[in-house]
């Protein structure tokens, strides 16, 4: 049963990381004009992940100090779920040599 929540947290933390990346690399786009919001659908996709994002972003953001138009939480949220990737490696670890 543990190791199923495991995969399942580890499952949901990949996807997680792949949504951020999605985000930043469609914001570089964005900001670049390789994308036009003037596009339904590019201006809904941006604005759904987004929303998807910005919860996880602002916490983070309240911390940093300014970095003068470069947004460094996206960075820290891959650096924290990687740690807690980790983490997770390190019970599944303990449950396989603890018994």
């Amino acid at each position: 049963m543990l190791l199923a929540l495991v995969d399942i947290a580890d499952l949901l933390l990949t996807i997680l990381t792949w949504v951020i990346i999605i985000q930043v690399a469609l914001s570089w786009l964005l900001v670049l004009n390789v994308l036009n919001t003037s596009s339904n659908g590019v201006r809904t996709f941006a604005v759904a992940i987004d929303r998807l994002t910005a919860p996880l972003y602002r916490p983070i953001r309240r911390m940093l100090p300014d970095f003068g138009g470069i947004d460094f939480s996206p960075l820290v949220i891959l650096i924290l779920i990687q740690v807690i990737k980790k983490l997770l490696g390190g019970v599944v670890t303990q449950y396989y040599l603890g018994g």
